[in-house]
């Protein structure tokens, strides 16, 4: 059937692109029907209040934040205009000057917030309302109600029109970034699988989802799912687990004797190889809308602290990169514990729609059953 599959959060992420142009379409032929129908006056500030509410913004979040903001700033912008056209002003001048002195407090309060847009459209509206300096009431009151109407379609059609979520958002991202750290860590432990990897586009890609996902904070908010203080810790520790592999990158062949020497810890690799498929695992309960069940086992590295801290190169000088790269693999076991751990403690991160649609995407096969080989383990 075709409306499950719209109602799939995986298959609105995949086009989302597609159906933000289908959105925008939408809302716009629903304004000029609305505008034609009941031959509002001034349509033209309806429409381009539409365009404007959702512009660059697909998601519901961020239209709901900057439809909240301009609607706001429309209401006390029209407002203060409506007023200062009422009132019985003795010198024609006063009315523009009371609309400077009314933006110069906006643009004050609102300077360097996150109210910004709000003080935009304070000023936008005001400027609207009372025209030259001499507009007439019913101006003034048809210009406020096409901004209103233009901005309350936009938001109505983003949420009720094949929706995309910022939450899925971030969580698609989420599952992304880790899917390429683990393959990041499982190449770097792995001679034949590095020479087929490009690290330094995968560390890039990873960066800029990650700047991505610091720019979906105030929308994910507005959705009511996740805190800040949430989002701020899963993005935290993103971005530690990835400086950490980086490290890994580059500490692994800081010089042949300290590689021999790290090749010579027994079990190091083993260890390594299970880190690399939990992080890979908990990409995948992820992203399909599993719970987080994951268990990231802390690296034992008393058995190789001897052979680390009595590594020698060729020529007897001391060899450092034993010990520190014992260290960051550790770091990286406990900073993928620690989102783990934050991970299944969000209980609206787990989603039914998402886990019943798997299957049509391809996700839920070789992978699916390592989860579960995974957690027949566990219950051991």
């Amino acid at each position: 059937m075709i409306l499950p599959r719209l109602r799939d959060p995986y298959f609105n992420y995949q086009h989302r692109r597609k159906l933000y142009v289908l959105r925008i379409v939408l809302a716009l032929c629903v304004t000029f029907t609305l505008i034609e129908a009941f031959a509002i006056q001034h349509s033209g500030w309806a429409l381009v209040s539409t365009i404007m509410v959702m512009g660059n913004l697909p998601h519901i979040g961020g239209v709901l934040d900057k439809g909240r903001q301009r609607l706001l700033g429309t209401v006390l912008g029209a407002s203060v205009g409506l007023l200062l056209i009422m009132l019985p002003l003795p010198w024609p001048y006063l009315v523009p000057l009371g609309a400077l002195a009314g933006i110069a407090v906006a643009t004050w309060l609102t300077f360097g917030n996150r109210h910004g847009y709000s003080g935009l459209m304070f000023a936008i509206s005001l400027l609207l309302v009372i025209g030259g300096g001499q507009a007439e009431l019913d101006i003034a009151l048809w210009r406020a109600f096409d901004v209103l109407l233009g901005t309350l379609v936009g938001i109505a059609v983003t949420v009720l029109v094949l929706p995309q979520k910022a939450t899925d958002m971030l969580r698609f991202m989420l599952a992304d970034n880790l899917d390429r750290m683990a393959r990041l860590y499982h190449a770097h432990t792995t001679a034949t699988a590095a020479h087929d990897l490009d690290a330094r586009e995968l560390l890039k890609a990873t960066s800029s989802l990650l700047v991505k996902q610091r720019g979906l904070v105030d929308a994910i908010h507005r959705e009511r799912r996740l805190t800040r203080r949430e989002l701020d810790d899963i993005i935290s520790l993103q971005r530690r687990m990835l400086s950490t592999i980086e490290l890994l990158l580059e500490t692994h062949w800081n010089s042949r004797d300290g590689h021999e020497q790290i090749e010579a810890m027994v079990g190091l690799r083993e260890q390594q190889h299970t880190l690399a498929r939990g992080i890979g695992t908990l990409a995948f309960q992820v992203r399909t809308g599993r719970p987080v069940d994951v268990t990231i086992t802390p690296f034992a590295l008393e058995r190789h602290a001897e052979l680390a801290a009595n590594a020698r190169a060729s020529d007897g000088r001391r060899l450092f990169s034993p010990g520190g790269y014992l260290w960051l693999n550790r770091e990286l076991a406990r900073l993928t514990d620690d989102l783990t751990r934050h991970l299944g403690d969000l209980d609206r991160l787990p989603s039914r729609r998402l886990r019943r649609r798997a299957p049509h995407h391809g996700l839920t096969d070789a992978r699916s059953a390592a989860v579960d080989h995974h957690a027949r383990r566990k219950g051991r």
